[in-house]
């Protein structure tokens, strides 16, 4: 579906909610709604809370663009909200943001793909005290060896991922991680560029935008990402025409591989050896100042013409 583009839209965007992301949602969400403003729209910022749908049927939006971060904005529920709803938003489908949200299953699938993803497991946090934590770490650690990365199964922005290079960091890691949720990926370190491609489809096919290369010092963690001054952004990112080619059509086919819609954001791994390894996939990639997904729609061009087409060509439940 795309919107006529003579006349100003009615735009509701979704942001807060109850996830530990809750202020990044916030802050992306009053980004977008400023650039959409400046260009003409009438904008409506709703949190998502008991009061969000009888605030959309009041409104009426012709569009709606969910920024709600973490799982509860990410895992589909809330698109199949908007589906039952009728009403046209940005983002991807219920069944895609599922196969993107969990992290062990969005791994599985880009593998079908033909993408490379660093060797992992994914544990319960109940198998630490029925096995024995000593015991689980110990057959991880094994199995894996060391430095690992311990993130949670669900959720963004740095939030309980820890890099590992010993036993006593491993049981920390796995504390710190399961604050903010039940099962723990633990994924095999691969160094290398941090490097973050975002892809948009405003009808014609993805599209990728110019890449980004991030540079921290000390671990990219929640502080490192929405804490100017920690890291440092090279829009684009500092690759040859080789490179670029290569992590762009990974993300690409990462998008493709995983159903995804209006927009997403692969992070990736560019080893030394030039291989790309897929880390992770946001179907609603941060908007705040500190962001990738700006970042990149800036190096492209012209980032209030992005968010026009994306608001004019909405994706649409059949």
């Amino acid at each position: 579906m795309s919107i006529p583009t003579s006349e100003p839209l009615r735009i509701a965007i979704l942001a807060g909610g109850l996830s530990h992301e809750r202020d990044v949602s916030l802050r992306s969400g009053h980004r977008v709604a400023q650039v959409l403003k400046h260009l003409g729209h009438t904008v409506l910022i709703l949190d998502v809370d008991a009061r969000m749908i009888a605030s959309l049927r009041a409104f009426g939006p012709d569009v709606v663009w969910p920024l709600v971060h973490g799982s509860h904005g990410e895992d589909g529920g809330l698109q199949n909200i908007l589906i039952a709803l009728g009403l046209p938003y940005v983002g991807t489908h219920s069944d895609g943001c599922q196969r993107a949200s969990f992290k062990p299953t969005a791994k599985a699938t880009v593998r079908t793909g033909g993408v490379l993803t660093p060797d992992s497991v994914t544990l319960p946090k109940s198998y630490f005290s029925q096995l024995g934590a000593q015991e689980v770490l110990g057959v991880v650690s094994g199995h894996l060896g060391l430095p690992v990365v311990v993130k949670p199964n669900q959720g963004g922005s740095g939030l309980g991922v820890s890099l590992v290079t010993n036993a006593d960091e491993l049981r920390q890691a796995m504390v710190g991680c399961f604050a903010y949720d039940e099962r723990a990926l633990i994924e095999s370190y691969v160094p290398g560029r941090e490097i973050a491609v975002s892809i948009v489809d405003v009808g014609n096919g993805p599209r990728p935008l110019p890449p980004v290369e991030v540079v921290t010092e000390g671990q990219y963690d929640f502080d490192a990402r929405y804490n100017p001054g920690r890291s440092e952004y090279f829009a684009p990112a500092r690759l040859t025409g080789a490179e670029t080619t290569l992590v762009q059509e990974t993300a690409l086919r990462v998008h493709r591989t995983l159903g995804l819609g209006n927009i997403s954001r692969t992070d990736l791994i560019l080893a030394e050896d030039g291989t790309p390894w897929f880390i992770d996939v946001n179907v609603v990639p941060g908007m705040t100042e500190t962001s990738l997904f700006p970042l990149a729609a800036e190096a492209d061009g012209d980032l209030p013409s992005i968010y026009e087409a994306l608001v004019r060509n909405p994706l649409v439940r059949a």
